[in-house]
């Protein structure tokens, strides 16, 4: 099933994790760091660095009203500052079309997906792998093992942020 309009908001949404460079650490869980990312209205986040390379970001953007799904990867050389990329990425098998903002955290290349619709998150959480496709193919796949113990435990954070 695909959705053309998961980042709905996309064009209203500001770039959200890219300033995202002073994370406040909250705790752990499973495979995941829960993170409080002071940038995005204190939004909490789980992160994880993958075999890969890749080092994934599931969060909430409170200063926007949105979550977001951001990775990052030393051997995505080729992205654009600000630039908008056509992605699709797989969900156990369940394909989603969104639109990734490329971006830079501290020299490293990553792709911001936003949308406005936090309850998605869980969507992922509730997944086993995450596959990102670009124009030329798979750049990254992901097992989402803990996803779900983790989101709960950014949940908890982001209630304690108030």
């Amino acid at each position: 099933m695909k959705f053309a309009a998961i980042a709905l908001a996309l064009g209203s949404v500001a770039y959200g994790p890219v300033l995202a460079q002073s994370l406040e650490h909250w705790g752990s869980s499973d495979y995941w760091d829960v993170l409080i990312d002071p940038t995005l209205g204190n939004g909490c986040l789980i992160q994880s660095t993958f075999t890969d390379g890749s080092t994934v970001r599931i969060g909430f953007d409170r200063a926007q009203g949105a979550g977001y799904v951001t990775a990052f990867n030393e051997a995505w050389g080729d992205i654009v500052e600000g630039e908008w990329y056509p992605v699709l990425f797989a969900l156990d098998g369940e394909e989603y079309e969104a639109e990734a903002r490329g971006m830079y955290l501290e020299g490293v290349p990553g792709a911001d997906i936003l949308f406005d619709n936090p309850d998605f998150l869980y969507d992922i959480a509730a997944k086993y792998t995450m596959t990102l496709y670009n124009e030329n193919g798979e750049v990254m796949s992901i097992d989402l093992t803990g996803s779900m113990a983790a989101l709960e435990a950014a949940i908890d954070c982001q209630e304690e942020m108030g």
